[in-house]
């Protein structure tokens, strides 16, 4: 991993990179058939033999919902650094991923070499639009504190944009930006949390801070909350209007494969680095969906190293759009989720603050 965090992450052409997953991906399953006797089995119940395969996407995948059921790990509980809870409602279970202390700072130093590629290389002060309570838990973490505290990494500076009682502190946010006048302000938050407490308080009172010289980051999507939706560029525009914000990027990412997320360009195609990429396939077979055609998403991930998670079938849908050819130039598959598979748990970072 060491090596190939040196390379540049939208370097690589598509068959460059298909090489260095195919070998990183089949070298992980063998460690994995290794030190985890229940992926053993299932490996050997699909009679799968990996020195065999020639390409990544000929590996198997695990469904998402395996890590809800079944406590997945190729350490020994001693080793186990930090616990990692996804998503969920109340009542729902939640997967729980392991982490060593390896595969953990492997995910940090991946997570800041894709984000600076659309941030810059230096730390930011960041506002997080979330509270500070979120965080509090650090040996079990949340979905959502676990993305609040692998960005924090980007931040030369921190502060939470809403109390405990999830109300907007605008005073401590012009008190931040006062104190870093005329510096780049990096914001992260979940997306249906940003429009509820940050942009509906701003709407009140629209001008009451500048962040024109401001880039946000923002991930979670809507699930349940559709009736609260707008789309991607009414979002960026209804921003724009009450604080001057233009510069918003979303992304695509999971619990289940922290550290490689997929960030969304100026075009408005989400991305997928060297360290990580999607396979869109066919409901009906599994087989693999060509470019513009709609499938459900695998995503594979070279950092799970504690755990056999580094090819997983999720429950969303999504369309390749194409390889290489961005307008950004970033090179590699860039693509859009379409939302979650129809009668498909429902869940979300963003989605799972309630009112006590």
């Amino acid at each position: 991993m060491n090596d190939i965090l040196k390379i540049l992450p939208y370097s690589l052409t598509k068959q460059e990179k298909d090489r260095l997953l195919t070998r990183r991906l089949r070298e992980l399953t063998g460690y994995h058939r290794e030190h985890c006797r229940t992926y053993q089995k299932i490996l050997d119940m699909l009679d799968v033999k990996e020195e065999q395969i020639s390409s990544y996407e000929e590996l198997p995948f695990l469904p998402v919902r395996l890590f809800k059921d079944m406590e997945l790990r190729s350490i020994e509980k001693e080793e186990v650094f930090k616990t990692m809870t996804s998503s969920g409602t109340t009542g729902q279970t939640v997967s729980k991923i392991f982490l060593d202390r390896q595969t953990s700072m492997n995910q940090q130093k991946t997570l800041v070499k894709i984000v600076s590629d659309f941030t810059g290389k230096s730390r930011l002060p960041m506002l997080i639009i979330d509270c500070p309570s979120v965080v509090k838990n650090r040996a079990m973490f949340s979905a959502r504190g676990a993305g609040i505290l692998g960005f924090s990494i980007l931040a030369s500076d921190r502060q939470y944009a809403l109390d405990d009682d999830m109300r907007l502190d605008l005073e401590g946010v012009r008190a931040f930006l006062k104190k870093h006048p005329g510096e780049r302000i990096l914001l992260f938050g979940f997306t249906f949390m940003i429009w509820q407490y940050f942009y509906k308080e701003l709407q009140k009172n629209p001008g009451c801070i500048d962040l024109s010289n401001a880039v946000m980051i923002h991930g979670g999507g809507w699930k349940k909350l559709q009736s609260e939706a707008v789309e991607p560029q009414e979002f960026k525009r209804r921003l724009q209007e009450v604080c001057g914000l233009s510069d918003i990027h979303d992304y695509y990412g999971m619990v289940e494969q922290t550290g490689c997320i997929y960030m969304q360009c100026e075009c408005g195609h989400l991305h997928a680095s060297i360290f990580s990429d999607v396979i869109m396939r066919r409901m009906k077979d599994f087989s693999i969906c060509d470019i513009g055609e709609k499938g459900v998403i695998q995503v594979v991930s070279l950092l799970p190293e504690s755990y056999p998670g580094h090819s997983i079938l999720t429950e969303d849908e999504g369309v390749v759009l194409g390889v290489d050819d961005c307008p950004c130039g970033r090179k590699g598959k860039y693509f859009k989720v379409l939302g979650r598979i129809k009668n498909a748990e429902i869940r979300g970072c963003s989605d799972t603050y309630e009112k006590q």
